[in-house]
């Protein structure tokens, strides 16, 4: 995370003589630095002359990915996020640049001529927050992107008024980088703030789905995965990235060029799996329902991790859920569950019970953690091979 303001000048200036081809691409650490990459221009994938940004990322897999994000890429994804949002002006940074999606409020700055105000690194609180907020200018259009984490803190009922009061400034606020668990969703939205629940990644210069509905120039579609046929969420446009460096065999799987409606479109293939629907008014809606590999074949039955989750979500006394499958030598694979407890009590029985009635007797846990708190990656995300390995060692 960058350590001050005069940090964040030099990031800027460095991204934004990327982005027009007068400095070397940039590569932003998690420690704060700004690294140049001046290979990425070399690498031999289709777009690799534009690059402006590498993201480093193991993601929630532990798989690294460099991932080469363009000049084109982050413009193209700067005007359609103005456009959704009715608005560009001034941004409050509460992620480190390290991960897409602060990188992207960064750029979405240089886009509109500003500089973000920095929320100094240390504990995520309410009163922090509100601190950096009252620092953005008193008009203009004002948003912040935010992890649902922090979303769920600044709504905290514990924390009185004080991050809702902040969060009112606000013209948009972004959550994304993983999925909001349904009780902040409602939280949310009983505030009437303009809250805008986003999905994308490193991929497509962060978020291009705003509330299910693609940005004006991003389509999906569904293709069946090479290895198991299962439908994947493939998303095309302008903000799709050149690739990944040093990884041709990941790219040609991931990357390629020609969709349905246009012949010279970009694509990304994403791990998720999801339906999309079009809408009369030629828009489309798109649901993230799970990824590829959260699909668990337990005992001849297959059972989805994120529906597991979902279900836990609402029972009483969790704030927080997440499942997944190990192998086991009886069943195939064993449904293993953790769950952060809240304030209501727990009821390991009834939570088994719930999950039964809603998703049959294969999807009930045969593994159960209950924590404080689920671990996170610092893009907010589950840590899920910190999760597994502690179901690893419950067996």
């Amino acid at each position: 995370m960058l350590l001050s303001p005069s940090d964040l000048a030099a990031a800027r200036t460095a991204l934004a003589a990327a982005l027009v081809g007068s400095g070397p691409p940039v590569e932003f650490t998690e420690d704060g630095r700004t690294v140049y990459r001046p290979e990425a221009r070399e690498a031999d994938v289709d777009s690799a002359p534009g690059v402006a940004a590498v993201v480093k990322t193991s993601g929630s897999t532990g798989t690294p990915k460099q991932t080469l994000l363009t000049s084109h890429a982050l413009a193209a994804s700067s005007t359609a996020t103005a456009e959704r949002l009715g608005g560009e002006g001034h941004w409050l940074l509460a992620l480190s640049l390290h991960y897409v999606a602060g990188l992207a409020v960064l750029s979405r700055s240089i886009h509109a001529g500003t500089t973000p105000v920095l929320l100094p690194p240390g504990t995520f609180t309410p009163e922090r927050f509100a601190e950096a907020a009252a620092q953005l200018p008193g008009t203009g259009f004002q948003a912040v992107s935010l992890v649902p984490t922090q979303l769920a803190r600044l709504l905290d009922p514990a924390a009185g008024t004080v991050g809702i009061d902040a969060l009112r400034r606000f013209d948009a606020i972004l959550i994304g980088g993983a999925r909001t668990p349904d009780v902040i969703r409602e939280r949310a939205g009983e505030t009437d703030l303009p809250v805008h629940l986003t999905y994308g990644m490193s991929e497509t210069c962060g978020g291009c789905v705003y509330d299910g509905v693609p940005l004006e120039s991003v389509r999906a579609d569904l293709i069946p995965d090479p290895e198991t046929g299962t439908p994947r969420l493939r998303l095309s446009g302008p903000m799709v990235t050149a690739g990944y460096l040093a990884d041709p065999e990941r790219t040609a799987s991931h990357f390629g060029t020609g969709t349905p409606t246009d012949p010279t479109e970009r694509w990304y293939l994403t791990e998720d799996t999801g339906t999309v629907q079009d809408r009369p008014d030629g828009s489309q809606l798109l649901t993230v329902t799970g990824r590829v590999d959260d699909v668990i074949n337990t005992g001849g039955v297959k059972v989805s991790a994120a529906r597991i989750q979902q279900v836990l979500e609402q029972v009483p006394g969790v704030r927080a859920a997440f499942a997944a499958g190990l192998p086991d030598d009886d069943w195939g694979h064993r449904v293993c569950a953790a769950v952060a407890l809240g304030s209501g009590e727990w009821d390991e029985r009834g939570a088994a019970e719930a999950i039964r009635a809603e998703l049959g007797p294969a999807a009930v846990p045969k593994t159960w953690l209950t924590l404080e708190e689920l671990p996170l990656l610092a893009n907010g995300k589950t840590d899920r091979q910190a999760l597994i390995a502690r179901f690893a060692d419950q067996h």
